[in-house]
């Protein structure tokens, strides 16, 4: 019998199980797994059982648990397939140069994302852009998207005066963001589909959407026109927060309004500071060639306290954005002082004394490995004279502190692949490993990209809802290419397939 995307097979035949702290029996051996109305309900060798209904044959491929992403801005990252890519321009005259040439979207703009110019030689200037864009207005989206760097035009719609420069950081910057990424939903919705339909082809069932929105509608809306790839937990912001309690909602409830479960409500997401590719990342010591920049703290303690002892007493957990040092510090004595429950996003630069505060609370660390090798030339020069540990992926796991892996997509493409590949091998284009002693091995990042993360079990068991993923090989035992470029076979949610290669 033919399968198709859809369908809901009943046994997935000659499948390898793998993964962290497995219990069964079967070693490397292949398996049959048995499902029922979206369960795992028995594992036994191959052909032991009869095989009765719709058959999948794995074809000796290894089964896994489904894979999440813990961290996704889920429409600015489909956007991006509207967007000229800038992430080759070499200085402020190429970006410019290239968004001379981008398509004019139907609404007037001309927007391209994914710039770091931190190593250009030359800073955006609001005359070279100009001179390249002319009237149209243009929006230049810096890769960690802390910055937005706009010409006159663009100054002029969004009611900003022309200072010289055109850049926007942190608030302004973030507003700019809403402001595109609020494109009628014929636009959006059928790109966050394609994005959807291309992460399930990558093995993942689930993702945690943080973008800058009252997301409940629009996924609401989704589910209504047939979304049916992922599930989804959205985040809150703190300008919502308190609609969300006044309206009931808790973190793990399903949306309202739809019989699918889906999409759930997720944290309260807080941005405590600024980034290192802006050089506004709070950090106890000084930017090189800036004694009096430390970055910014965007939200202090007593506000932070506030806003997630009311998350917290409605419900809701907390998702805090921390990057610099004194920024998770901070964060983690909000945790501490409101007793939240949550995690800390990203966590790129944590004080020694701190690594071992995240297990102690139950804090979760939301991070990025692919950030680590984007920014690892940067780091080294901008965060060189910094006491605490730049990505401490290793040193987190080593204490017993739950890591979840992610993408923060559009920052990095929504790969979970490429995410286990740096945080397992800290290398990427043939360079040699970075900072090796924070390294994780392959079943830790296998966990943390799952839904539970690192301190999870990542093994099948029957009982078990059926999210999992075929891949071609071994995840435990491939190299850096092999992981990277791994492919899939098949993605199941709930045993309902919504991919098949």
């Amino acid at each position: 019998m033919t399968l198709a995307r859809g369908d809901a097979p009943d046994v997935i035949a000659n499948a390898r199980l793998t993964g962290s702290q497995r219990t069964d029996p079967f070693g490397s051996d292949p398996v049959d797994v048995h499902l029922a109305e979206g369960l795992v309900v028995d594992i036994a060798p191959a052909g032991a059982l009869p095989r009765r209904g719709r058959v999948l044959d794995a074809g000796g491929g290894c089964l896994i648990p489904g894979l999440w992403d813990h961290h996704v801005h889920t429409v600015q990252w489909a956007l991006t397939a509207q967007r000229i890519a800038l992430g080759q321009a070499e200085s402020a005259a190429h970006a410019a140069a290239l968004m001379s040439a981008a398509q004019t979207m139907s609404d007037g703009r001309r927007v391209g994302s994914g710039y770091r110019d931190a190593f250009w030689a030359d800073a955006p200037d609001l005359a070279v852009l100009d001179a390249a864009t002319g009237e149209v207005p243009a929006y230049l989206i810096n890769a960690d998207v802390h910055s937005v760097w706009l010409n006159t035009a663009a100054l002029r719609r969004e009611g900003f005066a022309p200072d010289g420069i055109g850049v926007l950081r942190e608030g302004p910057a973030f507003e700019i963001s809403r402001r595109l990424n609020a494109v009628d939903a014929s636009v959006s919705d059928p790109l966050v589909g394609r994005m959807a339909q291309d992460a399930a082809s990558r093995g993942v069932v689930g993702l945690v959407d943080l973008d800058m929105a009252w997301n409940e509608d629009a996924w609401m809306r989704r589910l209504a026109d047939g979304f049916d790839a992922l599930r989804v937990v959205f985040g809150i912001y703190p300008e919502l927060l308190d609609r969300a309690v006044a309206e009931g909602l808790q973190t793990g409830d399903v949306a309202r309004g739809t019989a699918s479960d889906l999409v759930r409500v997720g944290p309260l997401k807080v941005i405590t500071d600024g980034s290192l590719g802006t050089r506004t990342a709070a950090t106890s010591q000084a930017y090189p060639g800036d004694p009096h920049n430390h970055g910014l703290l965007t939200v202090d303690l007593a506000t932070l306290v506030d806003l997630m002892t009311r998350a917290t007493a409605a419900g809701i957990a907390s998702a805090i954005h921390a990057i610099g040092d004194v920024a998770n510090s901070h964060a983690l004595d909000a945790f501490a002082a409101t007793g939240a429950w949550g995690t800390i996003e990203h966590a790129q630069l944590v004080a020694h004394a701190d690594i071992p505060r995240f297990a102690r609370l139950g804090v979760g660390a939301s991070v990025q490995p692919e950030h680590a090798l984007d920014d690892r030339d940067l780091t080294d020069r901008v965060w060189a004279g910094q006491t605490a540990q730049a990505y401490p992926l290793r040193a987190l796991a080593d204490t017993g502190a739950n890591l979840l892996f992610g993408s923060d997509a559009p920052v990095a493409p929504l790969d979970p692949w490429a995410t286990m590949a740096a945080a397992v091998f800290r290398t990427r284009d043939g360079r040699d490993a970075w900072q090796p002693g924070q390294r994780v091995d392959a079943a830790t990042a296998l966990s943390a990209s799952t839904r539970g993360g690192s301190t999870e079990p990542a093994r099948i068991e029957p009982g078990d809802v059926a999210d999992l993923a075929i891949c071609e090989r071994d995840p435990l035992t491939a190299d850096e290419a092999g992981l990277r470029g791994m492919r899939v076979g098949a993605t199941l949610l709930a045993g309902r397939l919504t991919h098949l290669a």
